[in-house]
């Protein structure tokens, strides 16, 4: 029996380095057993049996002609933070993806509660996944603070950069900033706070394995984002060990839930600073926020989130096949 093939769409692909295609890679592998998979910046055009497509704005043309010349073939649109906390209250080509798709995954537990209504339905929370590793040494001489994300508005990095002045006469604190300057005006501001504050270093992009090394190495890792659909560097963190501070938004608590310790108002820097001098200054803080992330942490386990993945394109596939034939595959 011929199994069922699927294309996986993201704009960005293993050139952008970014969260988008680490998710599209990873489900990729995680769904080969079971089917034929393809990677594609764009659907062209092909005989899927099922499209899963991420960011409802930046595949919006790819779900259009998905829906044009496959009918009702079964359709899975993932939402990221940019679709949920901003694209679809005014986009019409997001919108028109949310109401063209049989199912919407969202990647945090609170994701589904800014979609409309009437669309709750079809939304599934699938929580993203990686390896779990042992955090390395930790000095007790400073603490390391690392930002991970690229230099662009969604990620805040303005909020690190006015912290890292704030602490500027804290010798024992040290913020790492890992991140391509998406905006380079951003780039800019992180080469002069280098230079402003020795104890502030932009390290620029690198490669995900030295990265998550430095998530390792942190004591914490700050993520102080104004919008996220469900930021992977936290999950790292989080299966490293190492405690986050993240700001109190939706996507972040929807991860590290909502209850957890070390959150602050999003933009708010001197909360940030002032969180970063108690870790410091209060060791037992910084304990208690990395037994609050372990108890989290096998929320994503890599069994789990392939389980959720598999059980989701059964659920589709299947509810598709429940379909009058004339009604599956034809515009």
């Amino acid at each position: 029996m011929l199994r069922p093939q699927i294309v996986i769409v993201t704009p960005a692909l293993a050139d952008a380095n970014n969260g988008n295609w680490q998710t599209a890679r990873r489900w990729a592998r995680q769904l080969a057993q079971a089917y034929p998979v393809r990677l594609a910046a764009s659907w062209d055009g092909g005989g899927e049996a099922l499209m899963i497509a991420l960011h409802a704005r930046r595949s919006a043309p790819s779900v259009a002609r998905w829906r044009a010349e496959r009918g009702a073939a079964p359709l899975v649109v993932v939402l990221t933070g940019t679709d949920l906390y901003r694209d679809i209250g005014f986009d019409a080509s997001a919108q028109a993806s949310l109401r063209a798709a049989d199912r919407l995954v969202v990647l945090n537990e609170l994701g589904a509660a800014s979609l409309p209504d009437s669309l709750r339905p079809k939304a599934r929370v699938i929580l993203q996944s990686c390896a779990a590793r042992r955090p390395l040494p930790k000095t007790r001489r400073h603490l390391r603070a690392v930002m991970v994300g690229h230099l662009r508005a969604e990620k805040s990095p303005a909020t690190y950069f006015e912290a890292a002045r704030l602490l500027a006469g804290r010798a024992d604190i040290r913020l790492d900033h890992v991140g391509a300057a998406l905006d380079p005006a951003l780039g800019a501001q992180a080469r002069a706070l280098a230079a402003e504050c020795p104890r502030y270093r932009w390290l620029g992009a690198l490669a995900r394995g030295e990265t998550r090394r430095r998530i390792q190495g942190a004591h914490v890792l700050v993520h102080p984002s104004a919008m996220e659909g469900g930021a992977h560097v936290v999950i790292e963190a989080v299966r490293s060990g190492t405690p986050v501070l993240a700001s109190r938004i939706d996507g972040n608590l929807g991860l590290l839930g909502a209850d957890y310790g070390g959150c602050f108002e999003p933009g708010d820097a001197a909360a940030l600073a002032a969180l970063l001098q108690r870790l410091r200054d209060a060791p037992a803080m910084l304990d208690a926020l990395r037994r609050q992330c372990e108890a989290r942490a096998a929320l994503f386990d890599p069994a789990r989130e392939a389980a959720a993945l598999r059980s989701l394109i059964g659920e589709t596939l299947v509810a598709a096949r429940a379909l009058p034939p004339t009604l599956r595959d034809a515009p």
